[in-house]
């Protein structure tokens, strides 16, 4: 569920990105961190495991307009692909907003795409949460190369009920800010009804990197909320944060501080 915090106003909406292992997601996030201004995005954190290769979960906050009075914030996560990093996937998937699952469209990958999904629809389960009720955006990566998935294909078998896809190449930023869009449509509405309380009509959401407007829904007279990220010149200075976790209680305790921080770092000053 998002982090709302009612004395500064501030909301933060979780994002996890989910897929086999070296499907794209990290590419995702580092694509978006190089390509965003240092003012409406924060740090990209990586907790590792001890062979320090393979990333626990990047943390990517991008700021992203307001909700009435309320400060909106994405937090951006992805988890590990490789399959004896369970424990790892659920701890980040806990408490997700949104999912948006990277597909590698390589026919070789064709079986991982399968077992990943399944893997993303029991851990949901295991959490008491179920797919079809949480916002689902589908990112067939990896477009660029030869001998691919048919996207007919990925949307029969993973996407039958014709939910937001994007197709991309990632490491050309081709539909990655795209893809972020198209979550954020399905996040922000549902967010504003059940943690915010406010009637879901459409609220336009203004920041200078970030515009927003209202487009019509799928269904009837639904409007939702289209977020169009504007991305600054390539930046080449960027630096990330890296810790080094061994137990899921050290990774519990650095998620729920990371988060604390977050919301700290985009405090309101009070009046004196």
């Amino acid at each position: 569920m998002a982090l709302v915090n009612h004395v500064t106003k501030s909301l933060a909406i979780k994002i996890v990105y989910y897929g086999p292992g070296l499907s794209g997601k990290t590419t995702n996030l580092r694509y978006m961190y190089f390509k965003l201004d240092s003012s409406s995005r924060g740090e990209l954190v990586c907790l590792e495991t001890e062979t320090e290769r393979t990333f626990f979960f990047d943390l990517l906050p991008i700021r992203a307009g307001l909700i009435g009075d309320f400060k909106v914030h994405f937090q951006l996560m992805t988890v590990p692909g490789q399959i004896f990093y369970e424990a790892s996937r659920k701890n980040v998937l806990r408490g997700a907003d949104g999912i948006v699952f990277v597909a590698d469209s390589q026919i070789p990958l064709f079986d991982a795409n399968l077992e990943s999904f399944d893997n993303l629809r029991r851990n949901l389960l295991e959490l008491d949460r179920d797919i079809y009720d949480i916002p689902l955006v589908f990112q067939y990566n990896k477009r660029d190369l030869d001998d691919l998935i048919p996207v007919e294909t990925f949307n029969r078998l993973l996407n039958p009920r014709n939910l937001p896809y994007v197709e991309a190449s990632a490491i050309n930023g081709v539909g990655v800010f795209e893809t972020l869009k198209e979550v954020a449509k399905l996040t922000v509405p549902l967010v504003k009804a059940t943690v915010l309380g406010m009637e879901p009509k459409t609220e336009e959401l203004t920041q200078e990197e970030v515009k927003g407007q209202e487009v019509a829904g799928a269904a009837g007279d639904k409007k939702d909320v289209e977020v169009e990220f504007i991305p600054s010149a390539q930046r080449t200075d960027a630096q990330v944060r890296k810790y080094k976790l061994r137990t899921l209680e050290e990774i519990d305790k650095e998620l729920e501080r990371l988060s604390q921080e977050f919301l700290e770092k985009h405090k309101k000053p009070q009046p004196s």
